[in-house]
């Protein structure tokens, strides 16, 4: 009895010891295992995926790969949260996109630039893709608070005085439009 006991208590012990560290690793990581670090980054498989991946990417490249990890998902959370919006298209694709073509109504700079889209980075190309499918495979979007705009913190754009700041990160201020309370 003595012995089955004691093979209880070491049965237990270890089973507390393993709780303890999966719940030590969710609270480190955050949900879905996601952390905004270096190490985090390349440990994840490198990124395949269709035309929403490269497009995603390709954004985050041209707007974003001087950005901390944070910073690019930052900007990732706001095309996604476009793309949930009814107010703007309904895939990252046409997100990224809108407006291309007409003089001044281009949503991300780089799409009416008219400088050609070329990759020189491949360093920089595989992280953000590798964002790019955090965010496409469901990564939670706490960090800009439902913004769906944002701007460098180099220029002041009019419009910004429209919206609500909901966060600064990094070299990079984000909005959402301001909810409009009725009055009946």
């Amino acid at each position: 009895m003595g012995r089955l006991l004691e093979l209880e208590q070491r049965s237990l012990a270890a089973r507390s010891d393993r709780m303890q560290h999966l719940v030590t690793k969710a609270s480190a990581t955050g949900a879905h295992g996601l952390s905004y670090d270096a190490g985090w980054l390349a440990s994840q498989p490198r990124a395949s995926g269709g035309a929403q991946l490269h497009c995603l990417a390709e954004a985050l490249y041209f707007e974003a790969r001087g950005e901390t990890l944070k910073g690019q998902f930052a900007v990732a959370e706001v095309i996604m949260n476009r793309v949930d919006s009814p107010r703007f298209p309904s895939t990252v694709c046409a997100v990224v996109k809108q407006g291309t073509g007409r003089k001044h109504a281009c949503q991300f700079s780089y799409t009416c630039d008219g400088q050609p889209e070329q990759i020189h980075e491949p360093a920089a190309w595989d992280r953000v893709s590798k964002v790019a499918q955090a965010v496409l495979s469901g990564a939670p979007r706490a960090l800009t608070k439902g913004a769906t705009f944002y701007h460098t913190t180099a220029v002041r754009p009019s419009w910004s005085r429209a919206f609500t700041r909901t966060a600064e990160i990094g070299e990079h201020l984000f909005y959402r439009a301001a909810v409009r309370v009725s009055s009946n």
